[in-house]
């Protein structure tokens, strides 16, 4: 598995959460390059990244947005919302979820 350090993919990032199913994870959300434009004031290179709190519970992923909202995504949802970005800075949060949707408890 990649260190923390490098940026991961959607996948990659499933599968790391995979293996530390129930500890919430911090992660910064890289937003795809967009074509080559001129780099205005305020240009998405200045803006801060979104962060967000992700745990993966059983067969979905647990995930909380920059706004405090949050959302059970399957693993397809998660992709299909999250696949075309990196995400960098992994730190675990210290938080764990309970940890019965891991055992098949409801």
């Amino acid at each position: 598995m990649k260190p923390a350090e490098e940026e991961l993919s959607a996948p990659e990032l499933l599968a790391f959460l995979s293996e530390r199913g129930g500890q919430e994870y911090s992660v910064v959300l890289v937003t795809p390059v967009a074509p080559a434009r001129k780099k205005h004031p305020g240009s998405a290179a200045e803006r801060p990244r979104p962060l967000y709190r992700l745990i993966r519970r059983g067969a979905a992923v647990q995930a909380t947005g920059p706004a405090g909202l949050t959302r059970q995504l399957s693993q397809a949802a998660f992709l299909q919302v999250f696949g075309a970005h990196r995400f960098a800075e992994l730190t675990p949060t210290g938080q764990l979820s309970d940890l019965g949707p891991l055992f098949g408890a409801p």
